[in-house]
């Protein structure tokens, strides 16, 4: 059910899997125990289910009995769009520990239906081929390679593999509930059409993903402080970089900005980011108002022509302005 390619890169690394005592991510925990692949698990607690502790309990016998560590984290009282909250808080804790204990790969147990959803809601809100691609089974993100080796596996195979093996895992009842948008697109579209035509839709994210490596040219983006750049000349490439970046970092953007960041070279993201697009390079750093600079330094920004809402975070930030001018001069 692994495909080499992610078995090799795996077991040469140190993995962190993001668990959650379902069905799916139970199945990946014992195909990397019968693979001997090295990983710890973490698992998040939101307090909404009942059998949410007994969760934890199990994730933490299983590591007792196979030897890795749990990590938990119980998560703050949720107000408000919880399953953009709860993703935002999982991943926070995710990556705290992939740089307090250096793990490499972030490993999750998406699998084809995850993806077929993705892209139907994708989709329907409108969306161009990079969007629709959506998930990738390995994805570099800033300080780890986020795998998701299950990616090409339908849901009806892990729970038949989870059948044959006699394998215990919780079921979410949250999941049935389609006042959330992707449960709805699961029990209605994603889930009737892969029973009937699952070989049709893998081959299509095969054919799809091509398109996206051929339309997309590859970029490297380099940091400095809180400053990421990187060199492109391709408006659309540049939006799914920093659309990459940002999500890297945690932050989200709309729909909305991606338009807007298409059709802009100055665009403050979120209010919270400001993105600066010239004829060769990208420049992202956080949106700093530019108040109290010094008139030495001002006049040698305009001299330089550092857009003017990258002024802001360049005069308290001196390492990237010193590197900034070096590109501009």
């Amino acid at each position: 059910m692994l495909q080499l390619q992610t078995k090799e890169l795996l077991a040469h690394s140190k993995n962190l899997l993001a668990f959650s005592a379902g069905g799916d991510s139970t199945a990946l925990l014992h195909l990397l125990l019968g693979n001997n692949i090295p990983f710890d698990i973490a698992i998040v607690d939101y307090g909404v289910r009942e059998q949410s502790k007994e969760e934890v309990v199990f994730a933490q016998e299983l590591a007792k009995v196979h030897g890795f560590t749990c990590f938990v984290k119980t998560a703050p009282k949720i107000e408000k769009n919880f399953e953009s909250n709860a993703r935002n808080i999982r991943y926070d804790f995710f990556e705290e520990l992939i740089e307090q204990y250096n793990y490499d790969n972030l490993v999750t147990a998406h699998h084809l239906g995850d993806r077929f959803e993705w892209f139907l809601m994708q989709f329907c809100k409108g969306a161009g081929c990079v969007e629709l691609s959506g998930m990738k089974s390995i994805e570099k993100r800033d300080k780890y390679t986020l795998i998701r080796p299950l990616l090409h596996v339908d849901k009806q195979d892990i729970l038949k593999y989870l059948d044959e093996k006699n394998i215990h895992y919780f079921e979410d009842e949250t999941n049935k509930d389609e006042q959330y948008k992707r449960n709805y697109f699961r029990h209605n579209f994603s889930k009737p059409l892969l029973k009937e035509f699952k070989e049709g839709i893998q081959k299509s994210f095969s054919y799809i993903d091509k398109d996206v490596d051929a339309l997309i040219e590859e970029v490297d983006i380099k940091t400095i402080n809180q400053l990421a750049y990187f060199n492109s000349y391709d408006k659309r490439t540049n939006v799914v970089y920093i659309d990459r970046y940002l999500k890297s970092i945690g932050h989200m953007i709309s729909a909305n900005e991606k338009q807007e960041l298409s059709q802009n070279s100055s665009v403050v993201v979120g209010r919270k980011y400001i993105v600066e697009q010239d004829e060769a390079y990208v420049f992202i750093t956080p949106y700093v108002e530019a108040k109290n600079i010094d008139k030495e330094l001002k006049e040698r920004m305009r001299l330089l022509r550092v857009p003017v809402k990258l002024r802001g975070y360049l005069a308290s930030d001196v390492e990237a302005l010193e590197f900034v001018s070096l590109l501009l001069e």
